[in-house]
């Protein structure tokens, strides 16, 4: 690497990722070129891994890619399952998107209505270096909203559109060659099975994530909504992925879309279009999963009541124009019916990971980096704890109020 001049935040980067680096820039026609590595986010803003930009500067002009970076902790990399989500992301970037694409190509969806990615320049997987360098979507005017906000209707419903296109594909490949889709079902690793893997001692966590946010509520009846609720969580989670195994509606799931894991693109106060990033824990599951994790990890309670219904037909409808493109239709692949039946069966599971999620996704920044030290704690449930005993009240407000809205609205719409 003598001939490169890498400057910037490259302190946590292995050589061997740094020569993984190397080499992508020169495919890209970037050889003997300046490179800039820059730290990506606030703390709070990635968990699974380390996120850099990188900025390329030479004769054929300037390239900026983002660098996803696994972390080398062996604790780190334990409990946040590292080697099985990069796996599942290079399998997502190199394979499973680029043949969805090609379905749509193949029956000439036009190109608004074809599915957007950012391109992938490379992927590494071999542990402990694993590295993806995808498209820096920033300079094409894409960005992320606020991850402490409730996203609007307007944007919900783009990434509605965007879930539905992608599920969609899943029908489609089922239809035309099922052992490929088959193929990437047997592939993509289960995060939640590999949780459940492991000894009982490191699944306390769950039961005192359970405890900590009973006593967080006021009212006896939101402490009675919450009882049993996140403590089984991890079995219920192994449960449902056996019987979507077997499922014909199950489809390849993106599985954690949450507002940091879209960029949206705006003209003036206008959203012209939303891009899904990260599937790192992709795998087959229902459509319902992305569904309630979109709409409960990303919104609050006053918007759900509004627009919950509306959401659930519009997301249907989606899917059903999408099918079109191939001759399926909805009401035959994925009926309606199915659909909210599925959301009441995925309730309660939704409901324990939305509970576990609003304390880490609501960390500010200071708080967030105090929990991404707690990861390489060896008694790691009583460090996690910790950091959300030590939490501001600012915080606790917040996480309190999504809490509340989150018993509030899996009682209206009869979830659990």
């Amino acid at each position: 690497m003598e001939h490169y001049n890498f400057e910037g935040e490259i302190d946590n980067i292995s050589p061997a990722q740094l020569e993984f680096i190397k080499n992508v820039i020169e495919q890209e026609g970037f050889k003997d070129s300046k490179v800039t590595f820059e730290a990506v986010g606030a703390a709070g803003d990635n968990y699974a891994a380390s996120v850099k930009r990188i900025v390329i500067e030479g004769e054929n002009g300037k390239l900026t890619m983002i660098a996803k970076i696994a972390p080398s902790h062996e604790i780190v990399r334990r409990t946040l399952n590292a080697p099985l989500m990069f796996k599942n992301e290079h399998l997502m970037y190199r394979e499973v998107l680029p043949k969805f694409l090609s379905l749509q190509k193949q029956a000439e969806v036009p190109e608004e209505d074809q599915l957007k990615f950012p391109k992938c320049y490379g992927t590494n997987v071999e542990a402990p270096n694993e590295i993806i360098l995808i498209e820096d979507l920033k300079p094409s005017g894409f960005k992320m909203q606020d991850r402490l906000a409730s996203l609007s209707d307007e944007c919900v419903k783009s990434i509605l559109r965007n879930l539905a296109i992608f599920h969609s594909l899943s029908y489609v490949l089922k239809n035309k060659e099922p052992e490929t889709y088959n193929y990437y079902k047997d592939n993509l690793g289960d995060m939640w099975g590999a949780i459940a893997d492991r000894p009982p001692a490191e699944l306390v966590y769950f039961s005192q994530v359970e405890n900590a946010s009973i006593n967080m509520l006021d009212d006896v009846e939101h402490q009675n909504v919450m009882r049993h609720k996140v403590s089984d969580l991890v079995t219920r989670a192994a449960k449902m992925t056996k019987f979507e195994n077997n499922s014909r509606y199950a489809v390849i799931q993106h599985g954690d879309c949450w507002t940091n894991n879209v960029m949206f693109k705006f003209d003036g106060d206008s959203l012209q279009q939303s891009i899904l990033i990260d599937y790192q824990v992709s795998k087959n599951s229902s459509p319902a999963n992305d569904f309630l994790y979109l709409v409960f990890n990303c919104t609050d309670h006053e918007t759900r009541v509004k627009s919950f219904y509306d959401w659930l037909d519009y997301y249907h409808s989606e899917l059903d124009k999408s099918l079109s493109n191939y001759g399926l239709k909805a009401n035959y692949v994925y009926p309606k019916d199915q659909l909210d039946a599925d959301v009441k069966r995925y309730g309660r599971l939704a409901f324990g990971c939305a509970v576990i999620t609003s304390g880490v996704l609501n960390l500010n920044p200071e708080e967030a980096k105090k929990l991404q030290k707690a990861f390489a704690n060896a008694n790691n449930s009583e460090a996690l704890l910790e950091v959300f005993a030590e939490v501001q009240t600012d915080t606790l407000r917040i996480i309190k109020k999504k809490l509340t809205g989150l018993v509030e609205s899996f009682v209206a719409f009869g979830l659990l």
